[in-house]
């Protein structure tokens, strides 16, 4: 999408009736007047299925934009209700035997697991079959240089089409399936030559077994649909781990949500209930489920997975706050703004979406390729066969035996079992090393960079405050503040715990948010938090701090630094020396990205 279907959570559009009243409750409606759903696509397994969904969008009048997403079998659909219906889209796109039903996480993740728990009962039967029948194979090829008689090798064939026949029915349903559902739609894909090869080797051997003919190939149809499904297996894999990062955004809200009555009871609901100008209570440790304003409390929140900002900041009454921070010292009473697909969170989650369905030239080279692939193998078997059989040159049994050589060379096993192959291998070693590929063409588009953008916290940096040793503290100044800060949240208070483990916790604390921890004893009042709460003159310093105050003595300064990490100044070179340019973008303070890019050079 290009921002089309950014602004959702407007109720649903009844532009014309629908039969399906389920699925209208998944049509979500824009600013501008055009309608938005995500789909899921069943039966679409490669870039020429890919291709013929989005052509055929393209002719559709009242159509905006329709993109696929290959990877997760998302179809993202934009279109104006004042031309077209969503029930019309959807027929014409099934008119091409492919099915489509409302995007839901939950139904993917079970349709998902059930998959890879059908591939891989498929392939164990295929595996067994395989294995087995091969072992008679071999006892029948050892037969025909000995003096093995017609009857015990018929018997052998007969044993090898008992376990072959249902082996190849059972594992090899999901190819079947694929390729009767494309030709319904009066096109091909690449199950459909698969199929055509296993089952017409199959049908062969058996009129070769009936014949009593020296050689049959049971063996190969099994073994091909063994490895075929490894190749199917591997590359659900590679989807399962290349999920959206849109999908595991969106799942940082999947909690129920604590509402307010207007009697002042409390009832949780689900995320999808929440609407606007709603109350929703968020107590302290709680991530924030929607965007909104602060209507009681005063607190600290965590909003670094929004806006990239490292320390805290201080929210309070009538302030604003955004789904996917997370409240820090104490319970905040906020009223609904938007939620759900209407979140700033679920906006990045567009953004995200987008950015992964945006093609490189590689792949749109694949899609034309794809596109004639399938009927150029099955002329070329067509043709084979009759020039073997016409031409004389053999019998029709040997004529055909070569047709299907030519479809099972030909079948896309280099597209079926190498390309998983290779995604899973290279997904996976990245993944160890902390990297996340999301996007099957990154890979290829990764050859063709030449600028590296970092974010600062938590890549560049640990992310993580950690007290400066500037001499400015004693150790029995860190054991005091260290008593104090053991009750809090707050990043900076579990640094300065961190520096001081041993310290015990002091009693009779208390968190005052937005400024502090207070202390009161007999002889004068502790408090750790904001200079100007504890006293402390202005400071001149950028970098985070907490003050500590004690009765008598003037207030102590722990200032914090984000420390860089200790592979960063040799990647940053390793990729200068690359020929790359490197750069910094952060939504920390400038101050603190400053310190960052003078250390590292950058």
């Amino acid at each position: 999408m290009t921002g089309v279907i950014e602004k959702i959570g407007i109720p649903p559009v009844k532009a014309k009736p629908s039969p399906d009243t389920n699925l209208e409750s998944y049509i979500q409606q824009t600013d501008d007047g055009l309608c938005g759903m995500r789909l899921l696509v069943d039966g679409m397994h490669c870039a020429g299925c890919q291709n013929r969904i989005e052509s055929r969008l393209e002719k559709i009048r009242g159509v905006v934009e329709g993109r696929v997403n290959l990877t997760a079998r998302r179809l993202s659909l934009t279109w104006q209700p004042t031309l077209v219906d969503v029930q019309t889209i959807i027929a014409d796109i099934e008119e091409l035997g492919f099915r489509l039903i409302p995007f839901n996480p939950e139904k993917l993740s079970s349709d998902f697991d059930q998959t890879r728990k059908r591939l891989v009962r498929a392939m164990a039967v295929a595996g067994f079959a395989a294995a087995n029948i091969m072992l008679l194979s071999v006892a029948v090829w050892a037969g025909l240089a000995q003096d093995m008689q017609p009857a015990t090798r018929s018997l052998m064939h007969w044993v090898s089409a008992l376990i072959a026949v249902p082996a190849v029915a059972y594992a090899g349903m999901p190819f079947f399936e694929s390729a009767v559902a494309a030709l319904k739609g009066r096109r091909v894909n690449m199950d459909v030559p698969i199929s055509l090869a296993v089952l017409l080797a199959t049908s062969m051997s058996l009129i070769e077994t009936a014949r009593g003919a020296e050689h049959v190939y049971f063996d190969s149809a099994t073994a091909l649909l063994f490895f075929l499904l490894i190749g199917r297996f591997l590359e659900q894999g590679a989807r399962g781990r290349a999920r959206s990062a849109v999908e595991h955004l969106l799942a940082l809200n999947a909690t129920a949500v604590t509402v307010l009555n207007a009697d002042g009871a409390v009832r949780p609901i689900s995320p999808e209930e929440v609407r606007p100008g709603m109350r929703v209570l968020v107590p302290a440790g709680g991530s924030i489920p929607v965007d909104g304003q602060v209507l009681d409390g005063v607190s600290d929140i965590d909003g670094s997975l929004i806006t990239g900002e490292s320390i805290p900041v201080t929210v309070r009454e009538g302030g604003t706050v955004h789904a996917g921070a997370v409240n820090l010292t104490a319970a905040l009473t906020i009223e609904v703004a938007a939620a759900g697909n209407d979140t700033l969170l679920a906006e990045i989650g567009r953004l995200l979406e987008a950015a992964e369905q945006r093609r490189a030239r590689y792949v749109d080279v694949a899609a034309r390729i794809v596109r004639v692939y399938a009927p150029v193998v099955h002329i070329l078997a067509a043709v084979t066969f009759l020039g073997w059989f016409f031409l004389g040159a053999a019998a029709w049994q040997d004529a055909l035996l070569t047709a299907v050589a030519v479809l099972i060379v030909t079948c896309p096993c280099a597209l079926a079992l190498a390309v998983p192959v290779v995604q899973v291998v290279a997904a996976n070693r990245l993944f160890r090393q902390g990297i996340l590929v999301k996007s099957p063409t990154a890979l290829e588009r990764l050859a063709r960079i030449d600028t590296i953008v970092f974010d600062k916290t938590g890549t560049l940096t640990e992310g993580l405050p950690k007290l400066l040793v500037d001499g400015a503290w004693t150790q029995q100044d860190l054991r005091t503040a260290a008593s104090l800060a053991t009750v809090s949240l707050h990043p900076l208070a579990r640094a300065l715990t961190d520096m001081a483990p041993a310290v015990p916790a002091a009693n009779n604390v208390e968190e005052v948010p937005g400024h502090g921890l207070r202390r009161v004893v007999g002889g004068g009042e502790f408090r750790l938090g904001r200079g100007d709460w504890c006293g402390a003159t202005e400071s001149a310093s950028d970098l985070p701090e907490l003050w500590l105050a004690q009765p008598g003595r003037d207030p102590v300064r722990f200032a914090f630094i984000d420390t860089i990490r200790g592979d960063a100044v040799e990647t940053v070179r390793a990729l200068r020396n690359d020929g790359m340019a490197v750069e910094i973008l952060s939504g920390d303070r400038p101050a603190a990205v400053a310190r960052v890019a003078d250390a590292l050079a950058i």
